[in-house]
């Protein structure tokens, strides 16, 4: 049996699969998802799980280089934020970049996979662009 705190076969498989510059969203109950894209449901009921501590499981086995938020996290200020900028401030997540709802949908086609979580408030999405070890 698996160390470390991730146990699901799906993002465990994402996972060893990422190679540098790959990226994975995480999203909320709400993100559309393109249909060329694998989704990866962990969504069982509103607020389950939530997405800091998705972000944080994924975090425990995937290199971040740097990461995506929509701008408009700052204006609904969801109380996941204030966990965002904690990593952010670790360096867990690397650099960040900014950028429209709009472009971060547009952005989210490019995903490797998005991983849906129950999280129910609005703008609670992330991109995370994978760096390596090395």
């Amino acid at each position: 049996m698996k160390k470390t705190p991730l146990l699901n076969v799906a993002l465990s498989r994402l996972i060893a699969s990422l190679g540098h510059g790959d990226k994975v969203v995480i999203g909320d109950a709400g993100l559309p998802v393109p249909p060329q894209v694998e989704l990866i449901d962990l969504a069982l009921t509103p607020g389950i799980p939530d997405f800091i501590s998705t972000l944080k499981v994924v975090l425990s086995e995937m290199q971040v280089q740097s990461h995506v938020l929509a701008e408009e996290i700052y204006d609904k200020q969801p109380s996941a934020l204030a966990a965002l900028e904690t990593l952010h401030v670790q360096n867990a997540l690397g650099t960040r970049e900014l950028v429209s709802h709009e472009q971060f949908k547009a952005l989210s086609r490019q995903a490797r996979a998005i991983i849906r979580t129950g999280e129910c408030s609005p703008y609670c999405n992330i991109v995370l662009i994978a760096g390596v070890t090395f």
